[in-house]
């Protein structure tokens, strides 16, 4: 059920923010848009409830329980940054608005991908502390060493974006020949 109700939740989260766009875009109705778009975290707190309910009724402590609060973590730290980027790009293709600055080249890419990173770290520690709470939870009358497993993971994903991050670092990225590096907008100034 818990899967089930994961899956539901990630295709819950496109057709609210399709819906949400479509309302503010298309539609013409802004404020009803805003609405919708707001229902979004309202999906991660059923799965969150309905996730501690299986627990609390003796289940077994699995992956999907590990899965639910990498998920939930996720939703946190990139949920708003999704839609945000989308509705840019939204308003830019249906409503005439500027084009969305990308991420950027050189220095600029680099501070764009550590604050990317820094979104994975709170992520992380989102669903870490839910881990942690199941593992306090269920104590010793359950095993609990697939929610650990999980711990790791989200470190090892930290771990791997800061690699990436470093890496943009070190070897920045360059402007395609022909355009001018301090001429084109980044993600990395504006937000």
């Amino acid at each position: 059920m818990i899967v089930a109700l994961i899956i539901a939740c990630e295709i819950g989260f496109w057709v609210l923010l399709a819906a949400g766009l479509a309302l503010r875009y298309l539609a013409k109705m802004p404020r009803l848009g805003a609405a919708v778009l707001l229902c979004e975290p309202l999906m991660e707190l059923v799965l969150l409830v309905v996730t501690t309910m299986d627990l609390k009724n003796g289940a077994e402590p699995d992956w999907k329980h590990g899965l639910a609060a990498l998920y939930i973590g996720y939703t946190v730290a990139y949920g708003h940054y999704t839609i945000k980027w989308l509705d840019g790009h939204a308003a830019h293709r249906l409503a005439g608005g500027p084009k969305p600055a990308g991420a950027g080249y050189g220095k600029a890419r680099a501070v764009h991908e550590w604050k990317l990173w820094a979104r994975t770290v709170l992520g992380a520690a989102v669903a870490l502390g839910l881990l942690q709470t199941a593992i306090w939870y269920v104590g010793d009358a359950g095993d609990v060493s697939s929610l650990r497993a999980w711990q790791f993971g989200a470190l090892r994903a930290v771990g791997i974006h800061a690699l990436v991050a470093a890496a943009y670092t070190v070897w920045p990225k360059k402007a395609p020949a022909g355009t001018d590096e301090e001429d084109r907008p980044s993600l990395a100034k504006t937000g």
